[in-house]
């Protein structure tokens, strides 16, 4: 499983990334969002879900934590495949996919491209209750900061990390603005090492 990238974009399309890690390019799919605030040579991480079908491999990228949480969730609902889901956070955020859901608002992915008035109705029942994580309060802009302080966190819960501890611990490391996750990552993982040696 490919799980996070960090590399250099190589190409954009309006909805696809080609990023080059150590020289091997990964055709990410991206919202539209993403993919046009890239410019070639940008460095990119991502958080990323591999999708594997019968006939293809699909790699989908994501800035934040929330952000790929949503898909996740999203991808479960009957009718809702990766790309619809895609468009899902292309047009909503995740504060607003988090309102939807809470408010029972089906015209909000009513207006999704590709989102009918029964896959509406099916996200709502289906996500009810299941997007806590998500923190509604203003998120509209993600900034680069909380971006990578949300992937060190996810990938500090992938090593194993309760995720208040590892929140807990991102929120106390004392780094730039422009850090990069790896550098934030390394510098959070100290402190907690530190922690339990106490």
């Amino acid at each position: 499983m490919i799980a996070s990238l960090t590399g250099i974009v190589r190409a954009a399309t309006r909805d696809l990334l080609v990023v080059d890690v150590n020289g091997v390019g990964y055709a990410v799919n991206v919202t539209s969002a993403v993919a046009n605030a890239q410019e070639i040579g940008d460095q990119i991480d991502l958080l990323t879900t591999l999708i594997i079908r019968e006939d293809s491999m699909t790699l989908f990228g994501f800035l934040s934590a929330q952000d790929l949480h949503i898909f996740e969730s999203l991808i479960t609902v009957s009718g809702v495949g990766p790309k619809s889901a895609l468009g899902v956070l292309s047009a909503l955020s995740p504060a607003e996919v988090f309102a939807a859901v809470t408010n029972e608002d089906e015209s909000a992915f009513k207006a999704v491209s590709g989102i009918g008035p029964k896959t509406a109705k099916l996200i709502i029942v289906s996500l009810g209750g299941r997007l806590t994580a998500v923190v509604p309060a203003s998120s509209d802009a993600i900034t680069a900061s909380t971006a990578v302080g949300d992937q060190v966190v996810a990938a500090l819960v992938g090593l194993g990390w309760q995720e208040r501890v590892a929140r807990d611990a991102v929120a106390g490391v004392d780094a730039s603005s422009s850090a990069s996750v790896a550098e934030v990552l390394r510098l959070t993982l100290a402190s907690l090492a530190q922690v339990q040696r106490s």
